[in-house]
């Protein structure tokens, strides 16, 4: 007697968190040039919004990393980020080290994602 079995269903796929996906988006950003050094997440509220200040620190090695993240800089604050669900209501960079020898370049960005209905 032979005993057919449906073929193995594919493992399930979690669902990325929202900064799991802006953090994505900030790598795509930096031309896959850079480093997620650190994410750190905090709740954040008003009286009518809801959301998360995000800190991410980004390295970019080398020169043409370096240059990336020279771009990088320049681009954030004006990038239209896609996000479901979520929309940026602020990025900026806060602090940035560089380095010549060997060229390096360490960039701390902060962000304000707020929830959509």
């Amino acid at each position: 007697m032979r005993i057919e079995r449906d073929p193995p269903r594919p493992p399930l796929r979690q669902r990325r968190s929202a900064g799991e996906r802006l953090r994505e988006v900030l790598l795509e950003l930096a031309g896959g040039q850079a480093t997620a050094l650190a994410h750190e997440e905090t709740s954040w509220a008003s009286v009518t919004f809801a959301g998360a200040r995000h800190r991410v620190d980004l390295q970019f090695r080398g020169p043409e990393a370096v240059e990336a993240g020279e771009q990088f800089i320049a681009l954030l604050p004006d990038h239209e980020f896609t996000l479901p669900r979520h929309l940026v209501a602020d990025a900026t960079v806060t602090q940035v080290n560089h380095r010549l020898d060997p060229p390096h370049l360490t960039v701390r960005c902060e962000l304000l994602l707020i929830e959509e209905d």
